[in-house]
């Protein structure tokens, strides 16, 4: 999406992502994967890219279509554009027909506008610019790795380093989550994601878990992105930034035998010459 200036490209940015840390429950899973310069934007103007994951393709377009609706229509100057990639894209959402054409009330008209086919909608402050569709690719979710450490500073800053690092990388997106999560439950069997209680510091030390006796602080750092070279790459820099941080005593992950995906990145051969 982009806007008159940073600012309100940046609200718009953080308001259609809302509610998109985790990917357990709707309304799908959403990051800011970069800012796009003017110079890099079909209308020349400030923009962010924002990226859209979900497991069920019918509730990714369910979603991505509320998004715009709710993130986008309503902020000063905004229009929005699809960042896909076109030789990417497997498959389309169409907005025609949807909630975001209804909000013109048949003013709307169809055009083409910064080199895209467009709809352009009325508002208050003028014309608001959408592309016709967007594209959808399968990519890599959930990717991740966790950092263990000696203090609740070193972890965050090592959590922070990570991210810094992994947005360096295109076309993905890096975040880091103090809640941890693990495949059902223990207690809680119909859950279908629940704290990751091996790695929980505050939890007393028990059979089960997995911290050695120095570490007091851990995050999780989460890579999604459109390939699996993408996000391999966007973990081995998130490692090495994490790494740098004093304090740091181990990076590990978890799969859950394979419940939470058939795909496996093995931090180590990341390393590997």
């Amino acid at each position: 999406m982009t806007s008159v200036n940073r600012k309100w490209a940046y609200e718009s940015a953080l308001e259609t992502k809302g509610l998109g840390r985790s990917a357990t429950i709707p309304p799908s899973e959403a990051s800011i994967e970069s800012e796009a310069k003017p110079e890099e934007t079909p209308d020349s103007r400030p923009g962010f890219i924002i990226q859209v994951i979900d497991r069920r393709l019918e509730q990714l377009k369910r979603w991505l279509i509320i998004r715009i609706r709710k993130g986008v229509i309503p902020y000063p100057k905004t229009n929005v554009f699809d960042a896909l990639p076109k030789e990417m894209a497997e498959e389309f959402v169409g907005i025609k027909g949807t909630i975001i054409q209804t909000f013109g009330d048949g003013f709307e008209e169809r055009t083409e506008a910064f080199g895209r086919k467009v709809l352009k909608i009325p508002r208050m402050d003028g014309w608001f610019h959408v592309e016709r569709k967007f594209g959808i690719a399968e990519g890599v979710a959930g990717g991740m790795f966790i950092i263990l450490a000696e203090s609740d500073e070193a972890a965050l800053e090592a959590a922070e380093r990570a991210v810094e690092g992994i947005t360096t990388v295109p076309y993905v997106v890096g975040k880091l989550a103090a809640s941890g999560t693990k495949v059902g439950g223990k207690r809680y069997e119909d859950a279908i994601a629940t704290t990751n209680d091996a790695y929980c510091s505050c939890l007393a030390r028990s059979e089960w878990s997995k911290i050695p006796e120095d570490v007091k602080c851990i995050y999780e750092v989460i890579v999604s992105g459109l390939r699996l070279e993408d996000v391999s790459r966007a973990l081995k820099v998130g490692i090495e930034n994490a790494t740098r941080v004093h304090g740091v005593i181990k990076i590990t992950a978890t799969n859950y035998d394979g419940t939470l995906g058939k795909g496996k990145i093995f931090l180590r051969d990341l390393f590997q010459s």
